[in-house]
Order: C-alpha cells, then structure tokens, then sequence
C-alpha cells in the first residue's frame, strides 16, 4: 500500500514512524505498562508529524479566535507557528504536505495514541486522501481556561494512518451467547481459570524478578494451553520512515526556549545534572555550532580502508564509522542461525543476564540479574513469540561463557588490520538476544569494534561533547535511557538541539564507537554481536577514570 506526501517549495514537514515509547508508561512502577501489548501497538501504529517549532499557548475561555494567545519561542518563524483559527478554544496546527493513498483509503488523523497532554485535547478527523487535492490541519481544543499549555519542537502534534473508507460499513455486528462458540468459551475459561490461580499464588507468593509477574499469554500469541497462537501475531510493529523525511527534520540553529517555560523548568533537575557554566562549557558549545555548519559530517561507512586511515580519521579523531565488507568471507555470516547455534553449542552452561524488561536499575546492579542455564533451553526462549527483554547474552558473560562458547570461534575470521590477537580475549566478547533486545544510553571507557554477524540493530549515538546535556547521573549512565522516546525535552529541557546520529548495523558490518560517545542500542531481529576492545592502539584510558 502507497502512503505519499507531496510537498510544494518551502514546506517541510517533519514526518516519523510512531515510537512504542511514552513518557508515563516508563513512570509505572517496574515499566509494567509496557507488558500490556495492545497499548505498545497502538502508541507505533502509525506515523508522527512533529512541531517545526516550541511554543506555550493560553486560551481565556472565550468564544473568539483571539481569546487564544499563542508564546513562540525566541526566533521561531512565524509562519511555522500553529494559530486559534477558528475560535472556541480551538488551536489549529498546519499539516505542510498533501497526503495520497491509494483507491479506498482514508486516512486518519489525531493526536499521538495513549499520550495525554494537560489541558488540551486532540480532535480526530477522516479524510479521503485518494481523491481530495487539498490540505487539512490538525485541531486540539483547550479544555479549561487560562492554563498555560506547552509544544516542544519536534513533539508530535498530529498521528495518521491509512484505514479503508469501505470496511467500516462491511461490519455486520451482533451479539450471541457464547455457547454458540463453544471451542471459544473452553479457551476462554481455561484462561479465566488460570489466571485466577496465577493471581492466587502472585499473592500468596510475590515473586522477585518483574518478568514473574505476569502472564505473557497474549503478549507472546499462545493460548492458555500453551498452543501456539496465529502465525501473523505481531509483538512490535516496524514501519517504514517516509522517504526524504530526513531533510526536514533539522532546522536551523538550535533556539533558545520560550522564558516563561524556562523559568518554570528551573528547579526540575539538581543543578549539577544541567549544563555548567564556565570556559569548558562554552568551549563544548561553541564546537558543537561548528559541527552543525557541516550536513556532511555524519558516521561515513567505507566498503574498505586502511590501517592507518582509520587510525588518523576515526580512532585518533574520536569519530565513528561503519565498516562493511570487512567480515564478507566469514562462515559465521552464513551458518549462525538460532538452530545452527543451538547444535554446536548443545545444552552446555552459559550465563546470561536475566529479567531486563523492567528494572530501571539494571546496569546499576548487573551482578544482581544473572542467570545461569542451558544454552540451547537460552536460545528456544529468546526465539519464542514475544520473549522481549527478559534474556540477554552480553559482554558482561564473557568471562563466564568463554569455555561453552569456544567452539564457535571455528566460524570467525580476524581483523588484524586492527585488531590484536596479543590479549585475554583475541575474539571477542559475545552478545545474543532476541528482537526487541534494548541496552540503555550510557558510554563506555574504551574504543569498541561491534561486529554483527546475525540479525540487525539500531545504534543512536551522541557524541561526547553533549555529556553536559545528558543528564549522566551514575558512572557511565543517563537519567535519559532512551532518545527516541517522544516529549523528552520536556522532562530534559538540556537536550534540546542536541544532535543524534543513528545507524542501522546489519549483518556482516561492523561500526567502530569510540571512547566516550553515548549510545543505546535495539536489536532489530535475533541477534548476535560480537564487542572488541583489542585494538593496536591505546586502550587502557579507564584505568584513568575518575570514580
């Protein structure tokens, strides 16, 4: 199915996929809003048109159009601004593209799912956009008077998604006892029953790891029985970015934010996690606007180089880069599937990193959430419908799994153009973990090569000149855990304007980050990783770290 946005000269819209993320399921004790599957659907089940613009707005109750002030933020254009067009409280954001589908489908527009915004409320329409030659706008409504409502730039305002026009009015609804369905009522009641012993036993015997306290049939597509459920179950959805989007979606220098918010944001964060002031500051800053002069000075990916060129271009200089055709003619490219894996490795022990999906606090406490088992009872867990963050094979094994895991070094080259085989671990340190496998924005203390030689990841990265903004509040990790959760310059008002740069590792690459850049990761498919920190070249700079 076709989705276009056509756009005249000087329109710009800032177009995304839906992020799963939102900012009060996070705040639920142990994430446990996450666990219900029909609201992480829904929240990406679309795409987002961001604000061009930050600006607070304050409605008096009146009936007229100017009984809505509208506050931009210093600099912010005019013409981008949203405005109280038609009055009773309404304010009307312009939508800068016109929308084609395909014979027969609408398209829908609101606001973000599950993503209640104080005093304001979206309004939904329907449009027919395989045949309308016009534009549309996106209205929310006050619902109170004189509340001050705030937009970030780049905050979502407007969510769509193409339905059929014609599918609606096909439904023929009614209502039947349930006997009608009898194998229905038995899965049913299987259900039922189970989980009121599931609920019985919760409270008789709380259990410690959050992934125990609940049931995960839905979640993973299995009825009560355990039976697989239907083949298309989808757990997450991934789609597709709008082509050209991602010339829109800078604007120009970063702007300073709207006075009045800023002075109510001023006492949101202890002040030694904002920005500091100082001659070290300003240098940081000031080399961050000359970095922003250059749209080419992105994470370059070479299908060859050198020894010497990496070294003087990327480790030296500190800047990433993604290595392709590196690992082309290793067997591990074409061999490492779940069940591959599985035979060479058999039921020998490995330990693995355990009940990830919702503890906050788990790269604070990592020695706390180990597991030891199997590692063919590991892989059919993670490769089961729905098994999310629970499982995970890291580097932080890699002591422990060195001996089960030996066998498949047979698979692997070596890149002695960088690295070094003089050292504890010439291979590597291992990483597996299912789709949906999610490592929170921190840094770390030395230069790493990823290697991915199974399945694919999303890699954000910030260079470490942003530390000020990030919010670093233990060691080598953020208050921030994810950078593509929307609304977050709410709640961290420093990284506004900050840039990010995203790379999508697939198999048979590898990205060099260096020492210091944040970063956070999610695997895309089954993955397997493989980190290393033997390089030719100095390494040791954490023995330096302040603690």
């Amino acid at each position: 199915m076709k989705l276009t946005c056509y756009v005249y000269s000087g329109w710009k819209p800032r177009i995304r996929a839906a992020s799963q993320a939102r900012g009060w399921m996070d705040a639920t004790p142990e994430r446990f809003a996450y666990r219900c599957l029909p609201l992480d659907i829904a929240n990406s089940h679309g795409w987002e048109v961001l604000s061009p613009v930050g600006f607070e707005a304050e409605w008096n109750g009146g009936s007229a159009p100017e009984d809505v002030i509208i506050r931009p933020d210093p600099a912010s254009p005019r013409e981008a601004l949203p405005v109280a067009l038609f009055g009773a409280g309404v304010l009307t954001f312009h939508v800068e593209g016109l929308f084609r589908t395909e014979q027969g489908i609408n398209l829908w527009a609101g606001g973000p799912p599950n993503s209640a915004k104080d005093g304001i409320a979206p309004l939904s329409g329907l449009i027919e956009t395989d045949w309308s030659p016009y534009s549309f706008t996106m209205n929310w409504r006050f619902t109170r008077p004189n509340h001050v409502i705030r937009f970030e730039e780049n905050e979502p305002f407007c969510f769509i998604f193409p339905i059929g026009r014609a599918a609606i009015e096909q439904v023929e609804p009614e209502i039947r006892p349930i006997e009608d369905a009898p194998e229905l009522k038995e899965q049913f009641e299987t259900w039922s029953a189970g989980r009121d012993a599931f609920h019985a036993r919760m409270a008789a015997e709380p259990p410690s790891a959050p992934a125990d306290k609940w049931q995960k049939n839905y979640f993973r597509g299995t009825y009560a029985s355990g039976a697989p459920g239907p083949s298309d179950h989808k757990t997450k959805l991934r789609l597709a970015e709008f082509k050209g989007a991602e010339a829109f979606h800078r604007g120009p220098e970063p702007r300073a934010g709207c006075p009045h918010a800023e002075a109510a944001r001023v006492n949101d964060k202890p002040q030694s996690k904002q920005p500091q002031p100082g001659k070290l500051q300003w240098i940081m800053e000031s080399i961050q606007r000359l970095g922003a002069l250059s749209e080419n000075r992105q994470v370059p990916r070479y299908d060859g180089i050198d020894a010497q060129a990496f070294l003087d271009r990327h480790y030296a200089a500190n800047w990433p880069a993604l290595l392709a055709g590196e690992l082309a003619d290793w067997p591990a490219l074409q061999r490492w599937t779940p069940e591959y894996l599985k035979s060479v490795i058999g039921a020998a022990p490995v330990e693995v990193q355990a009940d990830r999906s919702g503890n906050a606090d788990f790269e604070r406490n990592m020695d706390k959430h180990v597991t030891t088992m199997p590692f063919d009872t590991f892989i059919d867990r993670i490769t089961s419908p729905g098994s999310g963050n629970d499982l995970y094979l890291t580097a932080y094994n890699a002591g422990a799994n060195a001996e089960a895991l030996a066998p498949l070094v047979a698979d692997l080259g070596f890149l002695d153009k960088f690295l070094t085989r003089d050292c504890d671990r010439p291979y590597g340190m291992t990483w597996i973990g299912p789709l949906g496998t999610f490592t929170p924005l921190h840094h770390d203390l030395t230069n790493n090569l990823l290697l991915q030689l199974v399945g694919s990841k999303r890699i954000l990265l910030a260079s470490p000149l942003e530390t000020p903004r990030i919010y670093n509040d233990f060691h080598v990790y953020s208050e921030i855990r994810d950078l593509a959760e929307p609304d977050l310059t709410t709640r961290f008002p420093a990284l506004k304007g900050m840039r990010v740069h995203q790379v999508d590792l697939r198999a048979g690459e590898a990205l060099f980050i260096p020492l210091g850049w944040w970063h956070q990761v999610t695997s895309t498919d089954f993955s397997v990783t493989i980190t290393h920190t033997n390089f030719h070249w100095q390494n040791d700079f954490y023995q330096e770290y302040p603690q």
